[in-house]
C-alpha cells in the first residue's frame, strides 16, 4: 500500500473502475452523487411484476426458491428457544452466551429478529439510556448539505423493495429521517453513503427508533471508523485482510497480487455496506445474525469465503488474464454456492479467530504508522461482538450506579467484605500450649548440648587389661578408688 490515505486513495480507485463493466456499483465515494448502492435485485433485473417474495422484493429471488426452508415444527421450536432467552436476556448473556451464538449461527427466526438485533447489538439499552434523544435528533433540522445528499441517495437503496418503491412511502421516508438524525447525533462523521443500506435493511425488520440505535451501535462498537471521513479503520481491515488471504488461500491471494487486483477494489463494497449488495438477500440476513453476534471477525470470514469460491482453483482462475476479468468473477460466484445454510456452514469453518484477527491488526497497524505518521486510528474501540457489548453496558451501568450514589450524602456505601477464620475455643487453648512449645524449643537451641539418645558411652579410669584388685599407693597407705564403668543413655 502507498503512502496516501484512504479518501485520496479512493479517487484514484473509482477512476480506474469507471473503465469496468458495470462501474458505478463499485463507486463508495462519500461526496459522489452518480453511485448506486442498492440491492442485489439491481443486478438480477426485475421479475413478473407483483410478484411479491416473502422479504418484499418485487420479483425476488425467493420465489421460485424451496432451498432452506425450514419446517414448520422446527420453526416453532427456535421461536421458543429465543422467547426463553430473552425473557431473561441478562442472565442469559452472562452465563449462556454460548448458546446464544449457536443459534445466532443456525439463524434467528424471522419473525423475532426485530427483537433480538437490538438485544445483540445493544441498541435496545442504548434507546432506554436515552428516551427522549431520538425524538429530538428527528425535530432537529440538520445540516441542509447533508440532507441534501441523503435526498439524493434514498432513491437508491433496495428500488424494488415495496417499502422503497414510492419516494412519499414509509420506507424512504424513514430512511432519511434516520440517517438525517445519526448526521446530527455524529456531526463529526456526517453521513456516509454505505449507510443507507445498512438503515434500509434495518427499517425492513423494525421501526425507525430502534433501527437508528442500531445503527449507532454499529457504526461506534461494530466497525468504529468505517464511516469516518478518513476511512483510516477500513485501510487497516484491507491491509489485515490481505494478510489472511495470504495464509488462508495463498494461490488466490498470489492470483490477486499478480493482476494488480488491490483490496480497495472490491472490499469497500463488501464491509461498509455488510454484504447487502453482494450476496441473495436469504443469505445476507444470516451473515447479520452472525455479524451481531460474534463481531468483525464475521465479515472476514465471509470475504476470504467468497474469494475462495471465486478464485480458489485453478479451473476457477482458468480465464481471469487480467483485472478486469478477476473482478468479474468475484461479482459472478455461482447462486448455488451462496446458498444460506450451505454458505454460513463454510463461513463457519474459516480458520479465524479473534485472537488471529487481533495478532494481525497489531502487525499491520505498526507498519501503517511507520509508514504514515499522520494515521491515527486505534482498533481498540472495537468490540468483539454481542458478549463484548453486554459486558461494556454492563461496566457502565455499573459506574453510573456508583456515581448516582457518591453524589448524594444519604446514599447508602457498598460494604467491603472481610473473611476471617471461624472462631474456635480449641484454637483459643492450644495457642499457649504453641507458645510454650515454641519457647522450649528455643531454649534447647541455646544449651547446644549432642543430641546422646540411643547412644552408649565407657568411660575408664585405668588402662584395660588392668586387675579390678585394689592396691595401696606408696607411701600413703591409702587405696585408690576402684575403676568405673558409666554408660549414658
Amino acid at each position: 500500500m502507498s503512502g496516501l490515505s484512504l479518501s485520496a486513495e479512493l479517487p484514484r480507485v473509482s477512476h480506474d473502475l469507471a473503465e469496468l463493466p458495470g462501474a458505478s456499483d463499485f463507486s463508495l465515494s462519500r461526496d459522489d452523487d452518480a453511485s448506486s448502492l442498492g440491492s442485489d435485485s439491481e443486478v438480477n433485473g426485475m421479475a413478473p411484476y407483483r410478484q411479491i417474495d416473502r422479504y418484499g422484493f418485487i420479483g425476488g429471488s425467493d420465489l421460485n426458491n424451496s432451498l432452506g426452508q425450514l419446517s414448520v415444527e422446527l420453526i416453532r421450536h427456535r421461536e421458543t428457544k429465543w422467547l426463553e432467552m430473552m425473557a431473561h436476556w441478562e442472565k442469559t448473556m452472562s452465563r449462556r452466551y454460548r448458546k446464544v451464538k449457536l443459534l445466532c449461527r443456525k439463524g434467528i427466526p424471522s419473525s423475532l429478529r426485530a427483537r433480538c438485533w437490538p438485544l445483540l447489538c445493544g441498541g435496545q439499552a442504548k434507546a432506554k439510556k436515552n428516551t427522549q434523544k431520538y425524538k429530538d435528533l428527528e425535530e432537529a433540522p440538520g445540516d441542509p448539505q447533508w440532507i441534501e445528499t441523503i435526498t439524493k441517495d434514498i432513491h437508491r437503496q433496495f428500488p424494488f423493495h415495496v417499502m422503497f418503491l414510492s419516494p412519499e412511502g414509509p420506507g424512504q421516508q424513514g430512511l432519511l429521517q434516520l440517517l438525517k438524525a445519526f448526521t446530527v447525533y455524529r456531526p463529526q462523521e456526517g453521513y456516509c453513503q454505505a449507510q443507507g443500506p445498512l438503515g434500509a435493511l434495518l427499517l425492513m425488520h423494525m421501526p425507525p427508533e430502534p433501527a437508528f440505535w442500531c445503527l449507532v451501535q454499529i457504526c461506534e462498537h461494530y466497525l468504529p471508523g468505517y464511516y469516518s471521513p478518513k476511512m483510516e479503520a477500513l485501510l487497516l481491515d484491507s491491509e489485515v485482510f490481505v494478510a489472511l488471504l495470504r495464509r488462508v488461500c495463498p494461490r488466490a491471494h498470489k492470483h490477486l497480487h499478480k493482476h494488480g487486483v488491490g483490496p480497495l477494489l472490491y472490499l469497500p463494497e463488501w464491509f461498509l455496506c455488510l454484504f447487502t449488495r453482494t450476496l441473495p438477500f436469504p443469505t445476507v440476513l444470516r451473515v447479520w445474525d452472525a455479524f451481531l453476534s460474534e463481531g468483525v471477525k464475521v465479515l472476514f470470514r465471509v470475504g476470504l469465503l467468497l474469494v475462495r469460491l471465486a478464485l480458489g482453483t485453478s479451473q476457477k482462475r482458468h480465464g481471469c488474464s487480467g483485472l478486469v476479468e478477476t473482478l468479474e468473477k468475484l461479482r459472478s460466484i455461482p447462486a448455488h454456492l451462496l446458498q444460506e445454510d450451505t454458505f454460513m456452514a463454510e463461513v463457519h469453518d474459516v480458520p479465524v479467530s479473534d485472537r488471529d484477527l487481533q495478532r494481525e491488526c497489531q502487525v499491520q497497524l505498526a507498519k501503517l504508522r511507520a509508514t504514515r505518521p499522520e494515521f491515527q486510528y486505534s482498533p481498540e474501540n472495537r468490540l468483539a461482538g454481542a458478549k463484548a457489548v453486554f459486558d461494556v453496558q454492563q461496566l457502565e451501568d455499573a459506574q453510573m450506579d456508583k456515581e448516582a450514589h457518591g453524589s448524594h450524602s444519604h446514599a447508602f456505601l457498598i460494604p467491603r467484605i472481610q473473611v476471617e477464620p471461624p472462631h474456635s475455643p480449641l484454637r483459643e487453648q492450644r495457642e499457649p500450649e504453641k507458645a510454650s512449645e515454641v519457647q522450649g524449643q528455643k531454649k534447647l537451641q541455646a544449651r547446644k548440648k549432642p543430641d546422646t539418645r540411643g547412644k552408649t558411652f565407657h568411660f575408664t579410669q585405668k588402662p584395660t587389661g588392668q586387675t579390678r584388685e585394689e592396691r595401696p599407693e606408696p607411701g600413703t597407705g591409702k587405696r585408690k578408688s576402684s575403676s568405673y564403668l558409666e554408660t549414658w543413655f
